[in-house]
């Protein structure tokens, strides 16, 4: 896969799960992707919930993984 074919099927990943983000006032922002790590920011509702890290392993990473195996991790960068 290329890295152009990454970053789409990475921006798919994190279009699956920006509804759930936005219902509760937050979003995220792409910020880079390479071969194996992704970083995104948390944006609005996010970027302050207490709950944000579990969101970004439980949810976040693990839709990116299902999207793009070879992503190793999602970080966060706020």
């Amino acid at each position: 896969m290329t890295k152009a074919e990454i970053k789409i099927k990475v921006m798919e990943a994190l279009d699956e799960i920006r509804p759930f983000l936005l219902n509760d006032g937050g979003d995220i922002s792409l910020l880079s992707v390479t071969e194996t790590v992704v970083k995104i920011k948390f944006l609005g509702a996010c970027t302050h919930c207490s709950i944000n890290k579990m969101t970004l392993k439980n949810g976040i990473e693990e839709t990116v993984k299902r999207h793009v195996p070879q992503i190793t991790e999602v970080i966060a960068v706020n």
